[in-house]
């Protein structure tokens, strides 16, 4: 016979837990009040009362100066401009012969380094965004407004494929997969739409449509390829990927100088040129290069991101990026899933190649036609986190460096390649949160989301 406990009868370790408990609970809140009273001493107004709501504009400046993703993007690139002027200075002869005299007379060594810095910024910022000297001539009389525009246009000119090739390697990367291949898909996506562009006798509108379409199919058929052999072999898509570049680089370089493709008046490699049919129409007029090309690549951004957020396929490819076992677990096809990513990387990719040829920046097929549209789509796809619209921001952030990196050229002496060094230096430090921290000091509140992977996107 057992005893039954007596529901009446409480717990002989009850009463002093409890006891215990409320002690504890005492202790802390004595402790939390004590810590309320004291005064903040990084309070801007030591009146202020405790407890108070700290005001809307001191929580701003808390957060700017905070570890967060446009704090640290927005530092990397000034971290990138002081590495370029220190650059520009000790790769310039007659700069860097002031400085061996600096202790008798620095001003020199100052004013030299602050003419060539500022001059060659300048430039790069009247190429690429705004020049007042062709806006206050615009307003005399001198030049029209094609001119106030043109470094606008350049840099959309330039920024429209990267968008694309970004948007590439960004969907992979939001379904755990690395897709190095944007740049043989762009070149896949460049052949069939210039094929598209001098080899059918389509009328206009439709001919522009099916060249638009065949350099997305290029680019799919190139991407599904990598996208088999991972989901069916289990291929790592790194090395499947860089392989197929060279095998698309050099297919283009073999057909260029095929009968039928090569232009039968010239003698190099080039292709015949694509038919005025099938050229995307310029925004702006035949004197400025800026095409629709770059209203295809924001309704691309936008596609990209209604997928990512709001679609059913969007929720499986996050899930597999996340955990594959867990979304197989769960019922998601890892296998299709892995195949249909790599499918619209490679649209998108193709879709790029194609603004190569059928926008302004060539007509006709050379061995160098997509020039790195694939590859600095990987470090546009970094800059932007991985997301659809940070991928359009760095775009734009990339052509306007490109664009203004012609007119520094040009106009102060600096090298093209020191761009492209400040493009590698600006991805560098945002892939580096860390170090821009600790350079500036920021706060660490929110400094573990910039920790996260890339796969699940910043």
């Amino acid at each position: 016979m057992s005893d039954s406990p007596n529901p009446q009868s409480g717990s002989p370790d009850k009463e002093p837990a409890s006891e215990a408990q409320a002690a504890q609970n005492a202790l802390g809140n004595t402790e939390r009040a004590e810590v309320a009273t004291q005064p903040d001493p990084s309070a801007s107004k030591p009146e202020q009362t405790p407890g108070a709501k700290p005001s809307l504009g001191r929580l701003f400046l808390d957060n700017l100066w905070a570890a967060n993703t446009f704090t640290v993007t927005l530092l990397s690139l000034v971290l990138a401009i002081v590495v370029g002027a220190v650059l520009m200075i000790i790769s310039d002869p007659d700069v860097l012969s002031t400085y061996s005299y600096i202790t008798s007379r620095p001003s020199d060594a100052i004013n030299s380094s602050w003419t060539l810095v500022s001059e060659a910024y300048a430039n790069l910022f009247k190429g690429s965004i705004f020049d007042p000297e062709a806006f206050s001539g615009w307003l005399d009389g001198a030049n029209g407004w094609q001119a106030v525009l043109a470094p606008i246009s350049e840099t959309l000119t330039y920024a429209a494929p990267l968008v694309f090739t970004g948007l590439s390697v960004a969907l992979a990367f939001r379904g755990g997969l690395f897709n190095i291949g944007a740049q043989g898909q762009a070149t896949i996506g460049v052949i069939m739409a210039a094929l598209a562009g001098f080899l059918l006798p389509l009328p206009p509108g439709l001919h522009l449509l099916v060249a638009v379409l065949a350099g997305a199919l290029g680019g799919a058929i190139w991407g599904f390829i990598p996208g088999i052999l991972k989901a069916r072999a289990g291929a790592h898509e790194v090395i499947n990927t860089i392989m197929l570049n060279y095998v698309a680089t050099y297919f283009l370089t073999w057909l260029i100088v095929q009968n039928g493709v090569q232009d039968p008046t010239r003698t190099d490699a080039i292709s015949k040129a694509v038919d005025s049919s099938a050229q995307l129409p310029r925004l702006l007029g035949d004197n400025l290069r800026v095409h629709t090309g770059i209203l295809l690549a924001v309704l691309a951004t936008w596609a990209v991101a209604w997928l990512l957020n709001r679609s059913t396929l969007g929720f499986e490819l996050r899930a597999v990026g996340a955990n594959p076992d867990a979304a197989r677990t769960a019922g998601i096809s890892v296998t299709r899933t892995y195949i249909l990513i790599m499918v619209f990387a490679g649209i998108l990719a193709g879709l790029g190649g194609s603004n190569m040829v059928l926008g302004s920046t060539a007509s006709a097929l050379t061995p160098l036609v997509v020039a790195q549209i694939g590859f600095d789509g990987i470090l546009v796809a970094l800059l932007g986190r991985v997301k659809p619209w940070g991928v359009l921001l760095a775009a734009l952030l990339f052509g306007a460096l490109q664009a203004g990196g012609n007119r520094m050229q040009s106009y102060s002496g600096i090298s093209l390649e020191l761009v492209t060094v400040l493009q590698a230096l600006i991805v560098i430090f945002i892939a580096a949160p860390a170090l821009v921290k600790a350079i500036f000091q920021l706060r660490a509140a929110r400094a573990a989301r910039l920790q996260t992977s890339l796969a699940k996107g910043w």
